[in-house]
């Protein structure tokens, strides 16, 4: 087989295997519509395949428009990609930086083709102009260190993605560059070029689309795992997690508090359910920003929450439970206008050496209806020795 037959064959194989994340990368948006940087990242790979294309098969012809036209293709996929990958993590670059980089480099490569003819030029402001932008974003990105490990891969992939360009482009190309086509076609950097992106330009593809995969099951399992009205733990994600503290730690001291709005019932009816809707959204959320980090709360349904409190003996539990009361009881501005005092009544215990999650939680839920019983808007605990349970003004 002719030797140039077989070379244009191997230059094709990146942009084929591009162009075939570009369709994954549709595929996945197809999937979840709302990530729109899949289609940025589509962009990409079909931009780079076509500057690929344009430069192997002279289209323009003519060198200088064919180095002006696959230049402003390369580069263009260049800012697709790291526009991508920002706006996945909700930052951006922003379209008239992208349009004045293309612009400057699309300038440039003219003036070193027909004022100052500079082959070497044109190849160090692409090759070091995309490195920036890519050093650029991934510094943008720097925040996906504290992420899940597709996370950390994905920047660091990027990072040396982008520096990628600078020793590279030295050490192969140097001060002197091949002028003949041919020759130029089977030197060290055209050669190491094509290696790098073969390694990492579709590696970062991979991750990217690892990312991709792994944001929309986390997605999934979230709306699986969530109350969407409250934002805190349905009861299967509530006790899915239970299992698993008290699998890691099953000698931990474990605490359960159990609340209940007092009279829902009666908001519903009084003001409507949107109204109540709005009740049980605020609780959630006050549970949420009142309870600790290593708290886990959840909805159990209608109008009764749960908040596991780990490594909490029965004193700490009974004061974590009464600060989330008093929490609920002052409300929200909004709430107290609309319906008036909104109070909750809870029950707690501590996990006993031998007893069950279950064993637990019907012992709460027991001291939960006696606290219901005894005047609502109290906390009642076992085991909490001097407590002392006042009942309070306001009853709702």
């Amino acid at each position: 087989m002719d030797a140039s037959v077989v070379r244009i064959t191997l230059m094709l194989m990146v942009p084929g295997i591009l162009s075939v994340f570009g369709v994954a990368f549709v595929c996945a948006w197809f999937i979840d519509k709302k990530r729109d940087y899949l289609l940025l990242l589509a962009g990409g790979c079909g931009l780079f395949a076509c500057g690929a294309t344009s430069q192997l098969f002279g289209w323009p012809p003519g060198v200088g428009p064919n180095a002006i036209v696959s230049g402003a293709l390369y580069t263009s996929a260049v800012l697709a990609v790291a526009e991508g990958v920002l706006l996945r993590s909700q930052k951006r670059l922003g379209w008239r930086l992208d349009v004045a980089v293309v612009c400057v480099i699309s300038l440039a490569l003219a003036w070193f083709f027909y004022i100052d003819r500079n082959l070497l030029a044109r190849i160090y402001i692409q090759n070091f102009g995309y490195g920036a932008i890519l050093l650029v974003a991934a510094v943008k990105l720097r925040s996906l260190l504290r992420g899940r490990l597709v996370d950390k891969a994905l920047f660091w992939v990027l990072l040396v993605f982008a520096l990628h360009f600078f020793p590279r482009t030295l050490l192969t190309v140097g001060l002197s560059v091949p002028l003949d086509r041919v020759a130029f076609a089977n030197s060290v950097f055209w050669q190491a070029l094509q290696l790098s992106l073969a390694v990492l330009g579709i590696g970062l593809a991979f991750v990217i689309l690892a990312a991709a995969i792994a944001d929309v099951i986390d997605d999934l399992r979230r709306e699986r795992d969530f109350d969407p009205l409250t934002g805190v733990l349905n009861r299967r994600g509530f006790e899915e997690r239970v299992s698993m503290l008290l699998m890691k730690s099953p000698r931990g001291t474990t605490a359960l508090a159990l609340c209940d709005i007092d009279n829902f019932k009666n908001i519903n009816d009084s003001h409507g359910h949107d109204v109540g809707d709005n009740v049980l959204r605020e609780v959630g959320q006050l549970l949420r920003t009142s309870a600790r980090k290593r708290d886990i709360v959840g909805r159990l349904g209608g109008e009764e929450f749960a908040v596991l409190l780990p490594d909490t003996d029965a004193r700490e539990a009974y004061e974590c439970a009464e600060r989330l009361r008093a929490a609920i009881e002052n409300g929200t501005p909004v709430t107290r206008d609309t319906v008036g005092p909104v109070t909750a009544s809870f029950g707690v215990g501590s996990l006993g050496p031998r007893e069950t999650w279950q064993d637990l939680y019907k012992r709460v839920d027991t001291l939960l209806y006696q606290a219901k019983r005894t005047g609502r808007n109290r906390t009642v605990a076992d085991e909490v020795p001097g407590r002392i349970e006042r009942p309070t003004e306001v009853q709702s």
